[in-house]
């Protein structure tokens, strides 16, 4: 049986190798030259060199060539850059999850010794980190209003090494006073600012480039919500301007052995070109949806951060003219927490499930009491409603038969 061909060394050799040799070592190599819409999608965990010198010479720091599957392939090297434009970036480094990334940029900055502030509104499972792990390994934190400039300010000390700002605030949606608390940062030469942009998704405005000159030293951004779109990719990113703290990332990411997997970078880079599209659709069915519950007898406010009245709302129209499709909707003090539950159960449309960015609308309660630490009469019964890709009309009429039986549940 020909096994052929085998390589050039096998046939100066006069050898015929066994068949699972042939395999593996098979001498065919495909002609250069294939273009497709959509980049091909490249695994390796070993990453071959063609000899001993190329081994020692070759490096991963900065993209110009390969060394182990960990530290970048051609597909992941291609979102990299991809996210660093959207972002308005130079870097971008990959993790596991948008929590993954959140993590990276705590262990690379801070150290024992050290405090990092947080907006009272920070995404959950950020606020536990610091007040599990980070407090474990001796760096402390305390919380800030991100509608209080000036009061940052006042908590800002030698020691304060990082600041995080969310754009918009988790859950409630409180879009921050993010000039003003850059302005203060940035008297402040120690201090680094890292920016929660997964709302925004480096559509709604460029966090390196913002009104007055004013830009974050870190974005960072859970693509699994938008820039994937589907609802079945979990990846983080961080993007950087300045490359040596990019670098000082990228060296904790090594360190602590981030990868990510080639067939979501594949999905991730599938969605990057409807991103602008999907982000204007979802936009655009939130406004109406927000507007429309706002005038609901059963409801007390919503929170949307383009929606006048929503805190924060000044502070968005400074920066921004676009908006996720997140609404938040705090109803009447007169029902009950079950009565909220029974609203939720009665949607039709909305899956009830966490997460959000995909085509699916969601819905989650919540009881934002004890999710803050500052004071400040938060609600006890609130429902995030993330819009998906849903008609319009379809979505107010599912929403307009469970505003029944939340009255029903009395």
């Amino acid at each position: 049986m020909d096994r052929k061909p085998a390589s050039a060394d096998d046939v100066a050799a006069g050898t015929d190798p066994g068949l699972a040799t042939t395999l593996i070592h098979h001498g065919y190599v495909p002609p250069a030259g294939f273009a497709a819409v959509m980049p091909g999608v490249h695994k390796a965990s070993t990453v071959l060199f063609k000899d001993t010198a190329a081994l020692r010479q070759r490096q991963w720091k900065d993209k110009t060539g390969y060394t182990y599957g960990l530290h970048g392939t051609p597909t992941t090297f291609t979102l990299e850059e991809r996210l660093a434009t959207l972002e308005g970036g130079r870097q971008t480094l990959l993790a596991p999850s948008g929590l993954a990334a959140i993590t990276l940029v705590d262990a690379a900055l801070l150290q024992q010794g050290d405090e990092v502030l947080l907006p009272d509104n920070v995404y959950g499972p950020s606020r536990d980190l610091a007040r599990h792990e980070l407090a474990a390994w001796g760096i402390a934190h305390r919380f800030y209003d991100p509608l209080d400039a000036e009061g940052l300010a006042a908590l800002i000390t030698p020691r304060t090494r990082l600041l995080w700002i969310e754009a918009a605030g988790s859950v409630t949606l409180e879009f921050p006073d993010l000039l003003g608390l850059i302005e203060q940062a940035r008297q402040h030469p120690q201090l680094t600012i890292a920016l929660d942009n997964t709302w925004g998704a480096g559509v709604a405005f460029n966090a390196f480039d913002l009104p007055g000159g004013m830009a974050v030293d870190v974005s960072v951004h859970a693509l699994t919500k938008y820039p994937s779109g589907g609802g079945d990719v979990l990846m983080g990113s961080v993007t950087t301007h300045d490359e040596a703290l990019h670098l000082k990332l990228k060296l904790a990411h090594m360190r602590l052995g981030l990868g990510v997997g080639a067939n979501d970078v594949e999905l991730v880079l599938r969605g990057l070109p409807t991103l602008a599209l999907r982000y204007a659709a979802h936009d655009a069915s939130a406004r109406r949806i927000a507007q429309w519950l706002a005038q609901q007898p059963q409801v007390r406010q919503v929170l949307h951060p383009a929606l006048p009245g929503s805190p924060g709302h000044e502070h968005w129209q400074a920066v921004s003219s676009a908006a996720a499709g997140l609404v938040s909707v705090v109803f009447a003090e007169r029902y009950a927490a079950a009565q909220v539950d029974a609203f939720v159960d009665a949607l039709q449309r909305f899956g009830i499930g966490y997460s959000w960015g995909g085509p699916m609308s969601l819905a989650v309660p919540y009881d934002v009491r004890g999710m803050r630490t500052l004071g400040g009469g938060h609600p006890s019964a609130l429902v995030r409603l993330a819009i998906g890709l849903e008609d319009t009309d379809d979505l107010i009429a599912d929403l307009q038969q469970a505003l029944q039986a939340l009255e029903g549940a009395a």
